[in-house]
């Protein structure tokens, strides 16, 4: 198994490709600590996984309280000694986020302390913990639409994540000399149910939408954890400092 013997920190592990993350890591051998704000959620995301074998703990927590961030990593130490991958996958893309002329000042101030202040409270408390061991891998998730403008805008979410994908690159400079590699994954449309939600009830729109994917069809969670668990292996040692498309080609179509 690709990840055996390691700890993973997992944010927003309650649903989504949060939750498709935390089962295909397990799977793949790590002990996970999945946090997440909604206790009912996250209790069944670790359920899940020791129902199928493997080890797992529910840390109630919200990324954008450094209380909470706080407690989650002391209740993950206690619990598995170290930790050795840090995947931010928690984030927001309220339906209120729109141009930047008619989003409302806290929306805007919302969607920054899921997207980014959540994952500088998260590194802020476990970088240090790999650095003790000089080793780990930080993977922070980001967006296509950090790289694309839209017609039709959702400019605090496009911003937050361009803010990630810097982000990353100030990590992997900084840390790998304390053998801790940095990368951000940007993901096309991926159907989980907050894309689904909000986008994808129109038939029309699904159909506008996936006229502009080369693959024809939206992203499945597990085509980013696929990608995750590469960079949370050993295989991935060189790998520090990038962003990684994996958007069924739609950043790189014209027409």
């Amino acid at each position: 198994m690709r990840l055996q013997g390691k700890v993973a920190v997992i944010t927003g592990a309650g649903s989504g490709m949060g939750r498709v993350a935390a089962q295909m890591f397990a799977a793949e051998g790590a002990k996970v600590a999945v946090l997440e704000i909604d206790e009912k959620a996250g209790l069944e995301t670790a359920e899940l996984i020791e129902k199928k074998g493997g080890q797992a703990i529910f840390c109630p927590c919200n990324v954008v309280i450094e209380s909470d961030v706080k407690q989650a990593v002391e209740k993950c130490l206690q619990s598995f000694t170290k930790i050795d991958v840090l995947y931010n996958n928690a984030g927001i893309m309220p339906a209120e986020d729109q141009s930047v002329i008619n989003t409302e000042v806290e929306v805007w101030d919302r969607v920054y302390d899921v997207n980014v202040k959540g994952s500088f409270l998260t590194c802020k408390y476990v970088i240090p913990e790999m650095i003790k061991r000089q080793s780990g891998s930080i993977i922070n998730i980001a967006s296509f639409v950090a790289f694309m403008g839209c017609t039709v805008p959702q400019d605090a979410y496009t911003a937050s994540k361009g803010a990630i994908v810097a982000f990353t690159k100030s990590l992997a400079i900084q840390f790998r000399p304390q053998g801790i590699r940095s990368n951000v994954i940007c993901p096309g449309p991926i159907e989980t149910p907050l894309l689904t939600e909000w986008l994808v009830k129109d038939e029309e729109a699904r159909k506008i939408r996936l006229s502009r994917q080369p693959s024809g069809r939206f992203g499945k969670p597990e085509d980013i954890v696929h990608c995750a668990i590469y960079l949370a292996s050993d295989e991935s040692d060189w790998t520090n400092g990038a962003e990684i498309h994996i958007d069924g080609g739609i950043t790189s179509n014209y027409f």
